[in-house]
């Protein structure tokens, strides 16, 4: 048996070196991180598999913007599956608004100044406000040519009125890198975008993606997945490859456990029981906030991937 390694940490060590520390260690959290991270080094190396990936949870909101957007823009990810929320997030910061740190004030309080509050983040009413109005212009300008468009093809057609090289929605439209948004409607998009339709001939298929997922995933050689979080991104994401047998390969970071049966704390290992993850694949769950693991793993395949 291979004897687990103290923790050696120094003075101005690369962030690679400490996952290496981590990998001599090869237990607990640490040995789950360096396990992660060598899946995703591994993942984006290999020029024959696309990496899919999926963002579920305040990511956008929690700082991982500028992560996301320049993994889009290193052709490290090939898809991605987002929440509704994640999109709105980031349309929101291409606005103008912003997110605020929360300074433990009442939540009452917070309402009576149109301030909403996501764990210890806030956002302003008048930051939605200015979301609101823009979007507006935006369906308008997209329903005029396309009356009938799936999610998909929506969210490609919003990113290219996007003037905001630190969207990821604008950067995944400039570099052709499709976004899939299942959940869309669940989210302050979704509610400009029924209001829209009441008034408007503008009719957005959700069934009409699944054509285009589906040859994306029979066209790949091999895929990869990045879940970063659970819920429908999660499962959308392990669903698309469904019927190709499963993902060949899969990192993992969730908070949630797995006692109670949900999709978002199930460990990767048990989607091979539904043949979306191929028996044989590398797969690694860690738990943990994905905001501190997930900067972590990337910027040590980021050094890795220097040498």
């Amino acid at each position: 048996m291979d004897k687990v390694k103290q923790l050696d940490v120094k003075k101005d060590m690369k962030v690679s070196e400490l996952i290496e520390q981590f990998d001599k260690s090869g237990v607990l959290g640490s040995g789950r991180v360096a396990r992660a991270s060598n899946i995703l080094c591994d993942m984006i190396k290999d020029e024959e598999m696309s990496v899919f990936m999926s963002l579920g949870g305040p990511l956008i909101p929690g700082g991982l913007r500028n992560i996301v957007t320049d993994m889009i823009r290193n052709k490290h990810v090939n898809l991605i599956i987002s929440s509704g929320a994640n999109i709105t997030h980031d349309m929101l910061e291409a606005f103008g608004g912003s997110h605020y740190r929360d300074e433990g004030r009442d939540d009452e309080d917070l309402n009576a100044e149109g301030i909403g509050r996501i764990a210890d983040i806030n956002v302003g009413s008048d930051d939605f406000t200015k979301f609101e109005s823009e979007i507006i212009k935006i369906f308008e300008d997209i329903s005029a040519r396309k009356p009938k468009i799936s999610i998909q093809e929506l969210l490609y057609e919003v990113g290219l009125l996007i003037d905001d090289e630190n969207s990821f929605l604008a950067t995944a439209a400039r570099m052709k890198t499709p976004i899939f948004a299942p959940g869309l409607i669940d989210s302050m998009f979704g509610l400009q975008l029924w209001m829209f339709t009441q008034d408007h001939d503008f009719t957005v298929d959700a069934v009409g993606d699944m054509h285009y997922l589906s040859d994306l995933v029979f066209d790949s050689e091999r895929i990869g997945g990045i879940l970063l979080g659970g819920g429908l991104t999660k499962h959308y994401t392990l669903a698309s490859t469904l019927l190709r047998g499963g993902l060949d390969s899969a990192i993992q970071i969730t908070m949630d456990r797995p006692e109670a049966g949900s999709l978002s704390g199930a460990p990767l290992q048990e989607a091979k029981s539904w043949s979306k993850a191929k028996c044989g694949s590398t797969l690694e769950t860690v738990i943990g906030d994905v905001t501190v693991i997930f900067p972590l793993i990337y910027a040590s395949v980021l050094d890795n991937l220097g040498d």
